[in-house]
């Protein structure tokens, strides 16, 4: 436990930016980034990945934008003669997803050009640096799934709990309504909620694709939110997986069984989540085995032999982080589980650290290999 809290610390203070070649010479080829609001000219990106943002705050004394989960970083802006205020990272950032905040005069706010994803526990602003590889997750004219919101009753909670669902292209037009479909129950990271894995990851468009290419079987997923932000960092190990473990196995499995065209079984049912979203997992799918057969974890941590013993059913062991979170660990953890005869595979996101591109990545490379025969 003492690891996972240390591993997951770890992460989450990465900075969201990279300072490593501050002296190249900045192209300015900026174009306003495709999480602005409509009609927002910033902010915006550039094909290096530098990022520049423009601020009107006439008023102000100071404006700062700070990057990345939990906001950590920054960039402070100049303030210019118009009233505005302007300023570009001063490196590179990794490609795909970011947070980012304003600290205006000491208060923190959201930037009115761009939209909003809820992390570090409130709604934040989001900007997207181009990835060489986002033709995975892209919007393509291809047969499309659906996300859909449910409504749950939770004793847990003491009212009805919120969940997304996607169905895979053709569910609901399916001519054989006997077919039915296995179920992947993915969790968001803290500070994060069952938003996360739709609107920053494109969890339904990664799945489009893949179906579309005949690469992956289709299924559903199932995200909720797993109980998380309650706690602060430094306090992880008074976590207590007990009420969402109920919420999840008790509550929603058995409503999404009822409602949902799935094959109801272990064998058929697999879990899922990033950074504390794979905390859960791994504490859901060692106390549960009979639940699930297929785990994942995404910069979540570790499964080790011992925690498997007795578990040689399992039918898929996952593993992954960015190349900038200490993959040895998961590359050395993979190796043991693959000695004491675990199913495993390993996954190494180039270039990134503890964000989403890591685990769209991550998605990508697991979603083709689960509920295979």
């Amino acid at each position: 436990m003492k690891q996972l809290q240390l591993f997951l610390l770890i992460g989450a203070i990465i900075s969201s930016f990279s300072i490593a070649n501050a002296q190249q010479t900045i192209k300015e080829d900026f174009k306003p980034s495709t999480l602005n609001q409509p009609g927002q000219e910033y902010p915006q990106v550039n094909s290096q990945g530098y990022a520049r943002f423009r601020v009107i705050a006439p008023a102000a004394d100071s404006v700062k934008v700070s990057l990345g989960l939990g906001g950590r970083g920054g960039t402070l802006l100049a303030k210019t003669q118009d009233g505005s205020w302007m300023g570009t990272t001063e490196g590179p950032m990794d490609e795909g997803f970011h947070y980012y905040h304003l600290t205006v005069d000491g208060g923190i706010f959201n930037d009115p050009g761009a939209l909003n994803f809820y992390g570090s526990t409130r709604w934040e602003s989001g900007i997207e640096i181009p990835a060489h590889d986002q033709d995975f997750y892209a919007l393509k004219d291809v047969p499309h799934g659906n996300v859909q919101k449910i409504l749950f009753p939770s004793k847990v909670t003491n009212t009805s709990a919120v969940a997304y669902v996607y169905t895979p292209p053709g569910y609901a037009k399916d001519q054989d309504q006997s077919k039915r479909y296995p179920v992947l129950y993915l969790q968001h990271g803290w500070g994060e909620d069952e938003t996360a894995w739709s609107n920053q990851g494109h969890a339904n468009l990664i799945m489009d694709n893949l179906i579309a290419e005949g690469k992956t079987e289709p299924f559903l997923i199932v995200m909720t939110y797993g109980m998380t932000n309650e706690i602060k960092f430094g306090g992880l190990k008074d976590f207590d997986i007990t009420p969402f473990q109920t919420k999840l196995v008790d509550e929603l499995i058995p409503y999404v069984d009822s409602h949902f065209r799935t094959i109801a079984d272990r064998e058929h049912r697999a879990m899922a989540g990033l950074s504390m979203g794979g905390m859960e997992t791994k504490m859901v799918t060692l106390n549960k085995p009979e639940t699930f057969s297929h785990y994942a974890l995404l910069s979540g941590g570790i499964y080790a032999p011992n925690d498997l013993k007795g578990q040689s059913d399992v039918k898929l062991v996952f593993l992954s982080c960015g190349s900038k979170e200490g993959p040895e660990r998961i590359k050395s953890a993979a190796d043991a589980l693959e000695k004491s005869g675990v199913n495993v595979v390993s996954y190494i996101s180039e270039g990134t650290a503890h964000e989403f591109q890591t685990w769209r990545r991550s998605l990508h490379e697991l979603a083709p290999l689960l509920f295979k025969n």
